[in-house]
């Protein structure tokens, strides 16, 4: 046993591909669920939380609660059937079809790594603090709308991130890094290609649901890092990015050009 697990969150209406089933549709004759699996077979323990279809005998399904509920409703869920021994585990959306093992193992070292200072790019002159970011909340007389989160397109929210969510984050010396993830080109954080520190995910499990009246239904997940250090690695590998998600038709057409 290495205290590694892997949570891969396989839920979602992919309503920009007219609903169907988006793990399952193949890219370079695999399902894209079934490729994000092999990148993790080393795990003590595979966790899918979502439809799924055939799996591999060692690999547990549940779902989120609700059903539809969102990715931070389903991390809790792959959590709550992790071994009491697992120390880190990867935290991973199901639609990375060029995730690799090696992509993984770079998390992962990265996050053992002893923790320095790293390069900051301030946003519009301001200093980019991790401890003072919090969740979008609606406007003012608004009620909260869990449903409506849950419509949220987790690409458009990538795309549309505040600037200082998008630059490279400070990770201060001798602070604990809860968690390492990839980011784009542009700077982006790809938080469901990230490795965490069992510990610290729960930890911030439970603060987002106090914020949020107890639940985590719709709830998005960059306000899991609110107030965590965040180790962000660019991919310098050969090949193509693997935190390439599919979210479009043109998309899954992008992946079976480079896994070619």
């Amino acid at each position: 046993m290495t205290g590694y697990a892997a949570v891969v969150l396989a839920g979602g209406a992919a309503r920009r591909m007219g609903g169907v089933d988006k793990p399952a549709r193949p890219v370079g004759g695999r399902p894209m669920l079934h490729r994000v699996l092999a990148a993790v077979a080393d795990a003590d323990q595979r966790i899918v939380v979502g439809p799924s279809g055939p799996l591999p005998d060692e690999v547990r399904t549940t779902r989120e609660e609700p059903p539809g509920g969102g990715p931070v409703a389903a991390t809790a869920a792959g959590l709550a059937l992790l071994d009491p021994a697992t120390t880190t585990v990867a935290l991973l959306a199901a639609d990375l079809p060029l995730l690799t093992a090696a992509a993984v193992t770079e998390l992962r070292r990265a996050l053992d790594a002893p923790a320095t200072e790293q390069p900051h790019a301030p946003a519009a002159g301001q200093p980019h603090d991790p401890a003072t970011e919090q969740p979008h909340a609606p406007p003012a007389g608004q009620p909260h709308d869990p449903a409506a989160e849950r419509e949220h397109d987790p690409a458009a929210e990538r795309e549309h991130a505040p600037a200082a969510e998008r630059r490279p984050a400070l990770t201060p010396a001798g602070s604990t890094v809860a968690l390492a993830c990839y980011v784009d080109a542009d700077g982006r954080r790809q938080q469901l290609c990230a490795v965490w520190r069992l510990p610290a995910l729960r930890a911030a499990l439970d603060r987002l649901a106090a914020t949020r009246g107890g639940t985590l239904d719709g709830a998005p997940v960059r306000g899991l890092l609110t107030g965590v250090a965040v180790r962000e690695v660019s991919w310098s590998g050969s090949g193509p990015p693997p935190w390439f998600d599919c979210d479009t038709d043109e998309d899954v057409r992008r992946a079976e050009e480079w896994s070619r």
